[in-house]
């Protein structure tokens, strides 16, 4: 005679509980985007430019924990992409649009709406990251360009022109590395953007130390490797002569 047997799955309470933890962590980027818009209407900047250095730090870290821990089979109640895109929009572009607009770096509100709307479309793309691990279009790092404005105390017009092209790369379909994701220079390339993180950290935290030593102008060499590695991995020139 045989036997049958009704396994019951059930869900791994620890795992689960490490899933919801997970998703906790990529929304505490919003309450982290909260406190450095507070700092910004304070107009302390070196409070808002470590604010938005941290919540660099969460989202680092958050996608890679996600995938290891699979948190789409053990929280399946929450989309963590979905999470992920809304916390990132706030960090991102708000947070950064906000930063530029109290520190006087432009001169107009018009100015402020470009980011706010390329980025909504950027974000909103079906493809703004492809099949192949790259974002499609430059992948609104204003963060990263508010804190380079500050920091280099780049004049209004510098930086309007700067969001202004910036603004334009949203929609030019050229590839940009996803640096967690991919699938060559993974390693260096996520080394290289946690020791950006430190460095850029040090020169907004000390910057009588850091000044002397020009830590500022020395980050850039991690975002001139990342727009030489998107060129090479993402075959702009094939794109350029395609289109």
């Amino acid at each position: 005679m045989e036997r049958r047997t009704n396994a019951v799955t059930r869900e791994d309470p620890t795992r689960a509980l490490l899933a919801w933890g997970i998703h906790a962590l990529t929304a505490s980027g919003a309450v982290i985007g909260l406190a450095a818009l507070l700092a910004c209407t304070r107009g302390d900047f070196r409070a808002a430019a470590l604010w938005m250095l941290l919540a660099l730090c969460v989202d680092s870290v958050d996608g890679t924990l996600a995938r290891a821990l699979d948190v789409g089979r053990h929280a399946p109640r929450v989309d963590g992409r979905r999470l992920d895109d809304i916390v990132d929009y706030l960090n991102y572009v708000m947070v950064p649009v906000v930063f530029l607009m109290m520190l006087g770096s432009l001169p107009h509100w018009s100015i402020a709406a470009a980011p706010l709307l390329a980025s909504a479309y950027g974000f909103s793309q079906r493809e703004a990251k492809t099949q192949d691990a790259f974002f499609l279009g430059w992948p609104s790092y204003w963060n990263v360009l508010a804190l380079y404005v500050w920091l280099l105390d780049l004049s209004p017009a510098t930086s309007s022109m700067l969001v202004i092209f910036f603004s334009i790369g949203v929609f030019v379909p050229l590839k940009y590395i996803y640096p967690s994701q991919m699938p060559v220079l993974r390693g260096a390339s996520m080394a290289g953007a946690l020791l950006w993180i430190a460095v850029t950290s040090a020169a907004v935290a000390w910057p009588d130390w850091a000044q002397p030593l020009h830590l500022a102008e020395l980050s850039l060499a991690y975002p001139l490797y990342y727009m030489g590695a998107s060129a090479w991995l993402g075959d702009w020139l094939g794109a350029w002569g395609r289109a």
